[in-house]
């Protein structure tokens, strides 16, 4: 990466802190199942799954609300406010002795982060003005994400070798702690207040805008695609390799390490595309490979027997791998070039909620269908998911998308400050030509050859 981004000192702080937040929530996850196991014994899994599924609905309805206050707010005493409630959590948990303690606890623990991570990915686009060093940036945030994944487990083996499960807490709270002391020691510009003032225009506004806007309607739907195929190795891959191939725990450990090397040289060679190559063209061939990748893990799931099913899921794994970090790393900047500056914290807000939505579609089928069905019953239903993302991201999303679109306005008064330079209408509006977001003055999207009329 150019030395100019990690020349940015503001830039270098935030990355640290989302590396060390990272880790430390990797530490908990592994901690959480072996606390689940103390406490439930046989139903653990049914306590975990419980636990996932918290998480994802305070995903899908705590970031829209954070989103609509994250304007309103200092971002720098925000963002170290959440980590402090994160580590105060997690320095609870080991002192739980039921498990609705630990419901209660996860409740907080992912409403803090579902406030925090779309809150952080609006700062980006703001000390990073520059297009190239933001693509940059995205990428080392995918990279970094991916590397949490492959060696959080590591770290965790490394450390219960010494020491009990309970003090992986400890290294998640101290790293919620470090993340924080690394947020205070960067310069956070506040942000931009919205002009919308109603409480629920505030929270539903970055989902009407996802609604109102072609590119993000296909960036949804491409979040269903990563989720139906994502969710085969995030819920499937230790059932695939112990019940399938009858395998052990170490080539899990293998498997989803090929999966994360996937992502991880898509997001190492993926900027330099990005120069050259539309952020459309590269995500919807993302979204082929992971369908792809899915019928060829449905076709493995039909195979009797043989060595060389492990070598072509590891194949797969890696396919699936990239196909997903084709499509989540350029996100980013179509968020950014779709909303004004005082709409990043809702627009941020609701990707977070929505493609959390489509995920908590997709865990259940891969959970419950692949139970009742196996995999390959369960593995068509979520290549269906996966295909139907694909086939709408590509129809939603124009291939023919510019920025600036004319427009024709007829509700704003011929003084008004927007209408400089716009000309006259026969039927009595005003058209001009700009960069077009869906805004206050912007409420629908342009109608092709005509212009919107407002």
């Amino acid at each position: 990466m150019e030395s100019s981004l990690f020349g940015n000192r503001d830039y270098r702080h935030l990355f640290a802190a989302q590396v060390v937040a990272l880790f430390g929530t990797g530490l908990a996850t592994v901690a959480l199942g072996l606390l689940a196991y103390e406490l439930a014994g046989a139903r653990a899994g049914v306590v975990l799954g419980t636990a996932l599924a918290i998480k994802m609905v305070a995903y899908v309805t705590i970031a829209p609300i954070a989103g609509a206050f994250a304007d309103r707010v200092p971002r720098r005493l925000f963002l170290v406010t959440l980590d402090l409630a994160r580590a105060m959590v997690v320095l609870a948990l080991p002192f739980v002795t039921e498990v609705w303690q630990i419901y209660v606890l996860i409740l907080v623990l992912q409403s803090a982060s579902a406030a925090f991570t779309p809150t952080f990915q609006a700062v980006l686009p703001d000390i990073l003005p520059g297009e190239r060093d933001y693509t940059r940036a995205l990428s080392i945030s995918q990279l970094a994400s991916s590397m949490e994944t492959l060696l959080s487990p590591v770290l965790a083996a490394a450390v219960l070798s010494v020491v009990s499960f309970h003090w992986l807490f400890s290294g998640t709270t101290v790293g919620f702690l470090a993340s924080a002391v690394l947020v205070v020691t960067s310069r956070i510009p506040h942000a931009r207040p919205s002009a919308r003032t109603g409480l629920w225009e505030r929270i539903a506004a970055g989902t009407r805008i996802f609604l109102a806007t072609p590119r993000l309607r296909g960036v949804l739907a491409l979040d269903l695609a990563v989720a139906g195929a994502g969710a085969v190795v995030m819920v499937n891959t230790v059932n695939y390799v112990h019940d399938a191939l009858g395998l052990g725990d170490a080539d899990v450990a293998v498997l989803l390490a090929a999966n994360g090397a996937g992502t991880i040289v898509v997001a190492l060679t993926l900027p330099r595309i990005l120069d050259v190559v539309a952020e459309r063209a590269v995500m919807v061939t993302g979204a082929l490979a992971l369908s792809g990748g899915v019928f060829a893990a449905i076709g493995l799931s039909t195979a009797d027997g043989g060595g060389w099913r492990w070598p072509v899921a590891l194949g797969v794994w890696a396919v699936l791998g990239a196909g997903a970090g084709l499509v989540l790393t350029p996100i980013g900047r179509v968020l950014r070039r779709s909303t004004r500056e005082a709409d990043r914290p809702a627009i941020f807000a609701a990707q977070f909620s929505l493609s959390h939505a489509c995920w908590l579609l997709s865990y259940p089928v891969a959970g419950w269908v692949v139970t009742a069905t196996g995999f390959t019953g369960g593995w068509l239903t979520l290549a269906a998911l996966t295909v139907t993302g694909t086939l709408a991201a590509w129809l939603l999303w124009p291939r023919h998308d510019p920025e600036a679109l004319p427009h024709v306005h007829h509700n704003l008064p011929d003084d008004h400050e927007h209408l400089t330079g716009a000309a006259p209408t026969s039927d009595g509006g005003w058209r001009h030509t700009h960069t077009f977001t869906i805004d206050p003055h912007h409420r629908n999207w342009p109608t092709p050859h005509l212009g919107a009329r407002r």
